[in-house]
């Protein structure tokens, strides 16, 4: 009986060590107990390793091994499906502990299915039809085998004359913050362990949008109260959303690189906002502190990087040849790196990873499917932005149009229509808007394309008179031209952001010839026409629009659709005007409107002693939230629930809009604030709510919104985020621009704590 007592015991001792030591294996056990039980078995190389991430140069044994020995976390640009199984095989089953690997990609604005670049996705103000674009991209990396993908970037954008704007969602910190968090929530979904989803990450944090003179890379000076109130607030959204990870970036913020900057790493991400996903760093970031002037050499970098708080170094390898002497050395804790270990492990868990491990086995593919395109082709549609319709002469009429030119060397580009950053899209699949017009209309109207140009950037005029003889011969011309995918994206910066080349010589030319003329831009920021607006009667600006934006473009043009994008960005009437958004402070001697067109500043003209440029009007060239439509929209009654509130009340805002045309529409309502004093200044205008609404001929409807005293908080002087009471201005409307506006007032009173 006592043996048999002693049996047992040593069997219950036994499954239960033997449970205890498996814990990390257990899908069932609580993640941060499987979080702790892999870490106090894992040694301190095996760490470091899950802080390297590699791209895949070359498929190789020594690859395999560095693998198999526990020395890679993760892998961007890891191959095609064999070389992740391959990956995966060795990590799983080779390495000590078999913790899987991450894969990564940039899969920025869709994957085989190309989206509109994100700036275009911006335009469309709709953030479900955002969600949905995301997560078709996210299904289709996935079945690929991809887990993570580099995106989205939210970084704030006021300058077009960098190359990335085209990757951001523009100006505005709560528009940037809506579309940006609809992308996470389409990546991620509700569960990181479906088949359906992967990992988003953020970017770059912080402030590489002001990088100086719109340059990559660049030096970013941002005062900590600019930097919270406008910079940061997207980042804060989306860790509040749920996001995986984020990616530090590569500018000095204020002296300090933001890949070693503990101050948005660790007190504000990680303290402030209890963020307990990881930090990747971006492209060899944390080699480059030592090019910044930040760190000695290779070893000091690794030391800055890490206890500021970036959890895995993307390519370069400085955290695999100096991190264990640093530690060692007692430079960097253990405990540290515990916790910035546990963050990546806590990601891979949630992915189900270690259940899952290798490529899903997918009933039915769903790239390229006809549902994917029809997304693609329904959020390309909404992000084309009318800036110009003079004569009303789009939509053209196909029953007295009998021939049409096409001209412009975008009218078929259909790896340009794709955009910067599509590292999976084919030329082959693109629909442009020469092949969707054809198909559609070319057995009813004569189609006489005539490319015109080589290229975007081509000064030879040698192609011009086919291009005349083709306007002569037509009823109407549609113009595609703009940039090419290449002028803009990372390092495609411009210090001019004129349209490329001789095309405005050839808009000149052909606006002589007494034809309707439709210019259709293509390109990845805001561009610089002023020149050529009279000289065109309506303007689409198109962006990239991606796989589908041919049938978008022609669904338009052709009045099967009204425009309903809205500028996600303030365009500039010069490049001299820049930096220029709407959300800017007011000065003490504002620019008035009976100073437009002025010169000022002479000793005539005392009143003229303003903020304002002599040679250029003061107003932008299009304002943020502008976009025309095919119908016309009248805003009135606009009504508030109260006329002064107190910090616990809800301000109701109501606004009557009517369809006042002939064409069903969609039509985004704009909601701003003003306050108009505070112990700091404040924006002359704030983005705080919008709707998207589709209206049918005739229709009216009441749009209501809903403000709290949590809506008007920002950094005072003490820098404590609070809500002052005090006098507020609210406008609704159409776009940013007075004239676009309803306005009305409100009053703040009380204090928090009553």
């Amino acid at each position: 009986m006592q043996y048999r007592v002693k049996l047992f015991l040593f069997f219950v001792f036994f499954i239960s060590n033997h449970f205890l030591a498996q814990t990390y294996k257990n899908a069932n056990a609580d993640i941060e107990l499987r979080i702790s039980d892999l870490i106090s078995k894992m040694t301190l190389e095996e760490k470091i390793g899950q802080m390297q991430q590699l791209n895949l140069w070359q498929m190789n044994s020594k690859v395999i091994d560095t693998v198999a020995k526990g020395k890679v976390g993760s892998f961007l640009n890891a191959g095609n499906k064999q070389d992740k199984i391959k990956l995966q095989k060795a990590a799983v089953e080779k390495s000590r502990l078999g913790i899987p690997l991450i894969f990564g990609r940039d899969v920025i604005h869709g994957y085989k299915t190309v989206l509109p670049i994100p700036l275009g996705q911006a335009s469309t103000w709709n953030p479900d039809l955002v969600k949905r674009g995301t997560e078709i991209s996210a299904r289709e990396a996935a079945e690929d085998g991809i887990h993570w993908t580099f995106a989205p970037m939210i970084d704030i954008a006021r300058d077009p004359r960098w190359g990335r704007i085209a990757e951001s969602c523009g100006e505005d910190p709560y528009l940037a913050s809506i579309i940006g968090s609809a992308m996470v929530k389409g990546f991620q979904g509700n569960d990181l362990k479906s088949a359906n989803t992967i990992a988003a990450c953020a970017k770059h944090y912080v402030g590489y949008g002001a990088a100086e003179g719109g340059k990559d890379y660049n030096t970013t000076l941002i005062p900590e109260r600019e930097l919270r109130d406008v910079y940061l607030k997207p980042f804060h959204a989306v860790v509040k959303a749920g996001v995986a990870t984020l990616m530090s970036a590569f500018n000095d913020l204020n002296g300090v690189p933001t890949t070693g900057n503990s101050f948005t790493l660790k007190t504000i991400l990680r303290d402030e906002w209890k963020f307990d996903g990881f930090v990747v760093s971006d492209w060899t970031s944390v080699d480059e502190l030592i090019k910044h002037g930040f760190a000695k050499d290779g070893k000091e970098a690794a030391l800055k990087a890490v206890n500021a708080g970036v959890n895995m170094e993307m390519v370069s390898e400085n955290y695999t040849k100096y991190l264990k002497q640093l530690v060692e050395s007692g430079k960097i804790s253990t405990q540290w790196i515990d916790e910035l270990v546990a963050g990546i492990l806590r990601i891979k868990f949630k992915l189900g990873l270690f259940e899952n491990p290798y490529i899903r086995n997918f009933e039915e593919s769903t790239i390229l499917c006809k549902t994917n395109k029809a997304i693609a082709k329904e959020i390309a549609t909404e992000s084309v932005v009318m800036l110009q319709n003079k004569n009303q002469t789009l939509p053209l009429k196909t029953k007295s149009l009998k021939s049409l030119a096409i001209i412009g060397p975008l009218a078929d580009a259909p790896k340009d229509q794709l955009g910067t950053w599509t590292l999976d899209g084919k030329a082959k699949n693109t629909i442009t808007p020469l092949t969707a017009i054809t198909k559609e209309f070319g057995e009813t109207i004569k189609i006489k394309y005539v490319k015109a140009m080589a290229t975007c950037r081509s000064n030879d005029t040698k192609y011009f008179q086919n291009a005349i003889d083709a306007v002569k011969q037509s009823d109407a011309a549609l113009l595609f031209l703009g940039e090419d995918a290449n002028l803009s994206g990372e390092t495609h910066s411009r210090a001019f952001i004129n349209l490329p080349g001789n095309q405005e010589d050839l808009i000149t030319e052909l606006s002589k010839l007494g034809k309707p003329l439709v210019l259709i831009i293509m390109a990845g920021r805001p561009l610089t026409f002023g020149n050529i607006t009279d000289k065109v009667n309506s303007i689409l600006y198109a962006w990239h629009p991606g796989t589908m934006g041919g049938e978008a473009i022609s669904d338009i043009i052709f009045g099967k659709t009204s425009p309903s994008g809205k500028l996600p960005v303030t365009f500039p009437r010069t490049v001299g005007q820049v930096p220029i958004y709407y959300n800017h402070k007011n000065t003490g001697r504002p620019p008035s409107a009976n100073q437009l067109g002025r010169t000022l500043g002479t000793p005539e003209n005392p009143e003229g002693f303003a903020s304002y440029y002599l040679d250029v009007d003061f107003t932008p060239a299009y304002y943020f939230g502008y976009g025309e439509s095919y119908s016309s929209f009248n805003y009135s009654d606009l009504t508030l629930s109260k006329k002064n509130i107190d910090f616990n009340d809800t301000l109701k805002v109501s606004v009557t809009v009517a369809n006042t045309g002939k064409y069903k529409a969609k039509e985004t309502i704009q909601l701003y604030i003003r306050d108009l004093y505070a112990s700091v200044t404040r924006p002359v205008k704030e983005l705080k709510r919008f709707k998207k609404v589709e209206f049918i001929p005739g229709e009216t409807k009441k749009i209501n919104f809903e403000l709290t005293s949590e809506d008007l908080k920002f950094y005072d002087i003490n820098m404590q985020y609070n809500t002052e009471p005090g006098d507020f201005e609210l406008f609704v409307g159409s776009s940013a621009n007075d004239k676009d506006l309803l306005k009305t007032n409100f009053k703040l009173t009380g204090s928090k704590e009553e």
